[in-house]
This record gives structure tokens, C-alpha cells and sequence, in this order.
């Protein structure tokens, strides 16, 4: 039951319906701090879970399926999308699937890898919609079919926009190809079938991860705004139809400075956890040491509480 609440909450398969059409619905900035973090507790409460309260094997293999399941279901959401917001929704569903893996494995190993990746995915992803937001600001929309010709028109969001793509998808050397590398070897250590497959799977979504953020790429920045169909009609009926207008077009605005600084400063983060790596990682592994079995992590948070004897009935607390 707790696994279910939890699932829902950081939008495992089958029970992340609700993410993709919420996130998308909401301002750019609100949607990076849902995005950036609330399915992320769900998946610390899993952790604490199934590392301190319930530290057994037996739904391991159950998450490591379900784990598969949000990834490849969460990349061909992405894939089939046309909107900037709701192919980076589907990715975030996509990337939780790694997250349960590494907790899934029930190893230190495991563990590490996937706290690494929390942090990576807390920034990338926060950084990306930041970005989606900086696109709908300049171009009045975030449809990839509407949108064209943004790297010769704002050249600076585009990019904020290629650095955290690239790390999502995994291209070595950002955090993103760090992160699944050590979910990766993890798995691996599994020496099974089931640990095979996932890696096959993890690497498969990789690809089709980089593939959605190419195609946004070369349609919303990589191509000529006179080559979007429509482009001088589209204009004509925005201004006929404002202020009543409906049309996902909104026109253009201006951008806030401190917007784009917010988003180049989340860009400056996310290479910081490329160049620290390894001090990062580390402080991941001593956090997943701490949570392996209740007993470590019940002595650091009460300390001499393990040697405590048991109370009888009616006796008090000391």
C-alpha cells in the first residue's frame, strides 16, 4: 500500500496518468519546481521504504519490471508528442523508471547510482522546462509546430536549451551519461537475464530520449521560420482573434532577465555535477551505505538507540 501511494506520487507506470496532462497546464516556472522535485519525493519515500522499513528482497524484482515499464512507456510518450512541455513530461515519467531501478536492485551500488541521478535529473529537468518557458516567452508558443528559426532569433536560449538536452539524453561526459553508467554497472553486478534486459531497455530509452529533444531541436531551433507551414497565416489570425483568442499561440512577450539568468544558472549547476562527479558520487555512496538495512540509519539518526534493552510493560522511558 505504501508502494502504491508512493508510485503515484512519483508517477511510476501504471499510475503516472495524471503527470502529463498537469504539468503542461501549469506556468513554465511552477512547472520546473513540480517537475524539479515533487516526483522526486516520491521516490525518496520509496527509498526510505524499501531501505529502512521493509529492507527485503521479495518486491525487487516487481519494481525492476515496473522500472522498465516507466521508462519505455514514459520515451514512446515522448516520441509521439508535438509540444515542448508535453514531450518533457513524458521524459520526466520516462527517467523515474531509472530511479526505481537502482533503488529496485537492492544494493549499495544501486543505490548510489540512483541517488546521483536524482540530483542530475533535479537539474536537467528543472533546466529544461525553464527553457520551455524561455521558448514560449520569444515565440509565443511551445508546439514544435508552430515554432521554427530560434536559433538565429534568440541564440542564448537555444543554448540553455542544447547543454541540458544533451545530458538527458546521456552524451558522454555530462551527468546524465554519468548517471545510467553507474545504474548500468549496478544492474550488471545482477549477472541475470532480468538485469540484461533492463540495460538493454535503459539504453534503448536513452536513445529515444535524445531522439524526441533532436526532433525539438531541429524543428524549434535548427529550422527556418519561413519553413513552418502556415507561419504568415498563423500570424494573420492571432491578431484577428486577440484578445478572445483561444489558440495555443499566445504572440510574443518579453522575457525577464531574471528568468533567463534563473535558467543559465541551472545550466552552470548541472555542468558543476560533470565536473564533481566524483565528489558528488561519493557523497551518494556514503548516503547509500548509511541505507543499507535499518540499523545504520537508526544509529546515526538515535544514536545509542540500538543498544537500548527493550522496555517491559509498564515500565517508563529512561
Amino acid at each position: 500500500m505504501l508502494l502504491v501511494a508512493f508510485g503515484i506520487k512519483a508517477a511510476v507506470f501504471p499510475l503516472s496518468f495524471w503527470l502529463p496532462d498537469s504539468y503542461p497546464s501549469a506556468p513554465a516556472p511552477v512547472t520546473a519546481v513540480f517537475a524539479g522535485l515533487l516526483t522526486k519525493i516520491g521516490v525518496y519515500a520509496i527509498i526510505r521504504v524499501e531501505t529502512v522499513i521493509f529492507p527485503s528482497p521479495e518486491l525487487n524484482p516487481a519494481l525492476m519490471v515496473l522500472a522498465l515499464l516507466t521508462m519505455v512507456v514514459g520515451a514512446l510518450g515522448a516520441v509521439a508528442q508535438a509540444d515542448i512541455k508535453r514531450i518533457l513530461s513524458f521524459t520526466l515519467v520516462s527517467h523515474i523508471g531509472y530511479m526505481i531501478l537502482g533503488v529496485a536492485l537492492g544494493t549499495v551500488a544501486g543505490t548510489a547510482a540512483a541517488i546521483y541521478y536524482i540530483v542530475h535529473h533535479i537539474v536537467v529537468q528543472t533546466t529544461l522546462f525553464l527553457t520551455a518557458g524561455l521558448v514560449e516567452r520569444e515565440a509565443g508558443s511551445t508546439s514544435i509546430t508552430r515554432v521554427g528559426g530560434l536559433l538565429a532569433s534568440a541564440p542564448l536560449v537555444a543554448g540553455l536549451f542544447f547543454i541540458p538536452a544533451l545530458s538527458l539524453g546521456g552524451i558522454p561526459p555530462f551527468s546524465g551519461f554519468i548517471g545510467k553508467l553507474a545504474l548500468f554497472q549496478a544492474t550488471a553486478e545482477r549477472g541475470d537475464a532480468l538485469g540484461y534486459t533492463l540495460i538493454a531497455g535503459g539504453a534503448l530509452v536513452s536513445l529515444l530520449t535524445l531522439y524526441a529533444l533532436v526532433r525539438v531541436w531541429n524543428l524549434a531551433f535548427w529550422r527556418p521560420l519561413s519553413d513552418v507551414e502556415g507561419d504568415e497565416t498563423r500570424l494573420l489570425r492571432t491578431v484577428e482573434e486577440a484578445p478572445n483568442s483561444t489558440s495555443t499561440l499566445s504572440g510574443t512577450r518579453s522575457t525577464p532577465r531574471l528568468m533567463t539568468l534563473s535558467t543559465a544558472g541551472m545550466v552552470a549547476v548541472g555542468l558543476a555535477l560533470t565536473v564533481f562527479a566524483g565528489p558528488i558520487f561519493g557523497l551518494a555512496a556514503r548516503a547509500a551505505e548509511n541505507l543499507d538495512g535499518s540499523t545504520a540509519y537508526i544509529e546515526l539518526v538515535f544514536p545509542g538507540s540500538i543498544d537500548q534493552p527493550a522496555l517491559g510493560v509498564g515500565e517508563d522511558v529512561p
